[in-house]
């Protein structure tokens, strides 16, 4: 079963996001658009990244792709939600190590630095890698979870 795909930019991401969103229905997937519905050059990427990653948090079987300019501040606020795993893709490779290495769940894109080749090839490989389920990365990311729940006093 195909994730459901939760999607959001601010006005660096937002043509990106336009074009990645039919790109995604077009191939099967759910895929909720988290905004911004228009282009709006003066909005603001925590707006979006939170809306995808809380989403993506309450929702056992999704994926969230979220897209800014550089895509760090919209990482960065993504990860600031209770289990997301939000990675940077400017590439394949990354995005796939992001996936096998770390099991991201959010992915995020520099709406500034690809173009829609590059990012139907990094979303295509980020969707089609799994989770190793290595011991050391299973171990890492036990360590990411506690740190969690230290810094934010987070209970199971």
């Amino acid at each position: 079963m195909k994730p459901t795909i939760y999607i959001g930019a601010d006005h660096a991401g937002w043509e990106l996001k336009e074009y990645l969103e039919g790109y995604l229905k077009d191939n099967d997937f759910k895929v909720v658009d988290m905004g911004n519905e228009n282009l709006v050059n003066d909005d603001d990427y925590p707006d979006f990244g939170y809306a995808v990653a809380k989403r993506v948090s309450t929702d056992g079987n999704a994926h969230g792709i979220v897209i800014c300019g550089n895509a760090q501040g919209i990482c960065i606020v993504a990860n600031k939600v209770k289990g997301v795993r939000a990675a940077t893709g400017f590439n394949e490779e990354v995005a796939q190590t992001s996936r096998t290495d770390d099991n991201s769940n959010v992915l995020c894109l520099p709406g500034r630095h690809i173009n829609k080749k590059q990012a139907k090839a990094i979303v295509d490989s980020w969707l089609t890698t799994e989770f190793s389920g290595a011991e050391r990365h299973v171990r890492r990311l036990k360590k990411v979870e506690e740190i969690e729940k230290q810094e934010f006093g987070l209970a199971e």
